[in-house]
This record gives structure tokens, C-alpha cells and sequence, in this order.
């Protein structure tokens, strides 16, 4: 169905008058009256009477026009959602409780004259192929695995390096330290099946259960966050990670208990990830609000030695350029 007809065939129901639907238009009367006639000709019926005072709307007229005009209100917003500044950022952040989504907040609540769309995609894969499609303008992702490069057309920078806690039951041997090194996590069992092999998480904890001699286990279906809480709470020979900024809500029953790991303190490296030519005018936003909410954290380095705060050492180690997944 042409649009310009239905606009026009609008524009005459409005006015009452072809001459004054075509001045409003910009057309000629001869065009405006041509593009009506072709939209009869389409739907098959007559919309106007023609009377020497102008045009009346026929009974089809009158039951067309509510859809004409939703027609095109359909084809603004089909317009709207992908001009340049007008359609929503759409930034993914892997899940609702991790840190990514408590940034984005921030974002929002400092920008709230900025149309967000917060979605949850799976892996750092998923994440790029959404990326370079335009189906996401950013993501934050951990991309620092060692030998899978990221396209050369997607960009990204080191937003935040988050610590990890060991999260226990009351009844678990480590329950009553203020902290834990991870020396200490040596021998004891971290339960975190969530961890899929293949995925930017389960590299990130084999490097580290490799590099400092932990057991992390990945057995088991993953019934989500409150059956893991349920299970550590229950088992006092089990343990998991968390990270500082993991919002996690359990029944007081539970007692659990969020223990900071030091001595050096593992990090879990945030990065924002965003195709090179995406021209959103929001994005440059986001990054510099990501840069000022998290000053002071490192721009560049691997997991590897790179996501361990030194022991008492206030600046990180510096590693390979941050470019790899």
C-alpha cells in the first residue's frame, strides 16, 4: 500500500478539501486526486463523495480512516527506530544482578533524557555477531582471553576490574574470616555451575583454578542464583564465587556470609565492547560516564597476571593490550 496515498487520502479527510490537503502536502490538486483515486483503485471501494463544496467521506471512507492514520504512526516509529539519535541505545549486560546492570542504572539515573534498551545475551560470540549486525550498539563482556582476537571491527575498553568474595553457609570452615588469601581456598571446594565450557567466564576460572591450584567444580544442572544460595547454605563442605557488585538477596535463614578474597585479590575484567562505525550519538555518552563512575580503574592488561590486585599495592599490573577474547 503506498503511504504517500494514505497520507494524502488523511490529509483530504482532515480538510475536507483535495485543494487543501495538496497545499498542506507540498502536491498539486491533480496529484492528490491521483493518488486517492489509486488507493480506490487498491482497496477496491470508493472513500470520497464528491460535492461541490469539497469531498465527504463514505461509509468505507469513514471505516478506513482510523487505520490509515495508524498506518502511518506504524511508519514513523518503523522510521524513528533507526535514524540517527532517535532510536533507543541498546546495550547488553549479560545479566540483571551482575555489575554491568548496576552501571547501567547509574547511566540511566544520570542520563535519563537518553531511550535505553537493556538486553541479556549469552556468550561474548553471541555478543559480537549482535555487535557488528546492529541488533546492540555495546556489551560488556571479559575479553581479555588469551588467543581469540576480537574483530578488528569491534572496539573496546577496560571498564571495571571487580573483586571476588567467597560466598559460604554458616557452617562451612571458613565462615567466620573476615577475609580469605587464596592460599586458604587451596583444598576447599567453589561450586559454580553456571560455568559453560566454551564461554569468556569458564577461561576466566580455569586460568584462575590453574594459576593458584583451586578446585573449582561446574557439576550439576544450574537451577539459577537461589538454588546455588540454597545449596552453599545447606553444605557447609561447599563454597562460590562472587563478585563485589553481584546483587544477591537470600532468606535470613541462610546466613550467609560474603567473604573479600585478598592476598592478591582476583578480579573479574569488565570491558565495553562496540562496533567501530556505530554512529549512535548516546555511545560516546556512555563512555565517558563509564570512565568517570569508574576512575581509577586500569585500561589495558589480561587476565593473566592482570586480574589480580597485588598484595597491598594500589596500582594494577599492566599486561597485553586489551584486544583479545
Amino acid at each position: 500500500m503506498d503511504l504517500d496515498a494514505v497520507r494524502t487520502f488523511v490529509a483530504a479527510a482532515d480538510a475536507g478539501r483535495f485543494q487543501e490537503a495538496a497545499a498542506e502536502l507540498a502536491i498539486t490538486q491533480q496529484a492528490a486526486s491521483k493518488r486517492i483515486a489509486a488507493l480506490e483503485r487498491h482497496l477496491g471501494v470508493r472513500l470520497f463523495t464528491r460535492t461541490p463544496r469539497g469531498a465527504r467521506l463514505t461509509i468505507d471512507g469513514q471505516a478506513f480512516l482510523p487505520h490509515a492514520r495508524e498506518l502511518l504512526r506504524v511508519a514513523e516509529r518503523a522510521a524513528a527506530s533507526v535514524r540517527t539519535g532517535r532510536r533507543p541505545l541498546r546495550v547488553d549486560v549479560i545479566a540483571s544482578r551482575v555489575a554491568p546492570s548496576g552501571l547501567m542504572r547509574g547511566f540511566h539515573r544520570a542520563h535519563p533524557e537518553i531511550d535505553l534498551d537493556v538486553v541479556m545475551l549469552f556468550d561474548v560470540e553471541t555478543a559480537v555477531a549482535a555487535l557488528r549486525s546492529g541488533a546492540i550498539d555495546a556489551s560488556f563482556r571479559a575479553v581479555a582471553m588469551p588467543g581469540r582476537p576480537l574483530p578488528e571491527d569491534i572496539a573496546s575498553v577496560r571498564v571495571l576490574d571487580e573483586p571476588h568474595q567467597l560466598l559460604t553457609g554458616p557452617a562451612h570452615a571458613l565462615a567466620r574470616a573476615r577475609s580469605v588469601t587464596l592460599a586458604q581456598l587451596a583444598g576447599h571446594r567453589v561450586w559454580m555451575p553456571g560455568i559453560v565450557p566454551g564461554t569468556e567466564w569458564a577461561a576466566y576460572y580455569d586460568d584462575l583454578a590453574a594459576e593458584f591450584g583451586l578446585t573449582i567444580e561446574a557439576t550439576g544442572p544450574n537451577f539459577g542464583s537461589d538454588a546455588l544460595l540454597d545449596t552453599v547454605a545447606d553444605t557447609p563442605a561447599l563454597a562460590t564465587f562472587t563478585t563485589e557488585r553481584t546483587r544477591l538477596v537470600w532468606p535470613a535463614g541462610h546466613d550467609l556470609r560474603r567473604i573479600p578474597v585478598t592476598d592478591p585479590t582476583p578480579v573479574y575484567p569488565h570491558s565495553l565492547l562496540w562496533h567501530r562505525d556505530n554512529p549512535h550519538p548516546a555511545l560516546p555518552t556512555l563512555r565517558a560516564h563509564l570512565a568517570a563512575s569508574t576512575a581509577g580503574q586500569d585500561a589495558t592488561g589480561s587476565w593473566t597476571p592482570g586480574w589480580v590486585l597485588p598484595r597491598r599495592t594500589p596500582p594494577r599490573r599492566r599486561g597485553r593490550p586489551e584486544h583479545t577474547v
